[in-house]
């Protein structure tokens, strides 16, 4: 598990979540931000947790918004802290998920764009910052 980032102290928290969905390849699911933070850069699908809802709540709620895809979550991963604006930190735990039903993938509210990325294809894209290494970290980067 363990933490990435070398964000830990500031602002006020904002609690977020982030799903890491593979494919039976063994891609990864990733969507290109429509908003900031992060806007035009991919990232894997996640946002904030909405008052009285738990994480896994979220993760099923933020996949369908950006992706159209169901999916079930399983254990949390690992967890991020990154600035956002305003001084805030964003607080992400991100949890493994398994898609309940396989679907293709559409963009969706927050998202402009939505796909299956493997390894090489990952590496190659505009992420947002850390991405990469926490799911280095994590051993969760794509096949």
């Amino acid at each position: 598990m363990g933490s990435a980032g070398g964000w830990s102290t500031g602002g006020p928290r904002v609690p977020c979540v982030g799903a890491l969905v593979h494919d039976d390849d063994g891609r990864l699911l990733v969507v290109r931000r429509r908003h900031e933070p992060g806007a035009g850069l991919w990232s894997v699908p996640g946002g904030r947790v909405e008052a009285g809802e738990s994480d896994l709540t979220a993760v099923r709620r933020e996949v369908l918004e950006e992706t159209g895809l169901h999916v079930t979550v399983g254990l949390l991963v690992g967890t991020v802290v990154r600035p956002g604006p305003g001084g805030v930190l964003y607080d992400i735990r991100d949890y493994a998920c398994a898609l309940a039903v396989t679907t293709s993938p559409v963009a969706g509210d927050d998202a402009t764009e939505v796909r299956w990325a493997d390894r090489a294809e990952l590496k190659a894209l505009d992420l947002v910052d850390g991405l990469w290494d926490a799911l280095h970290e994590w051993g969760m980067l794509p096949h």
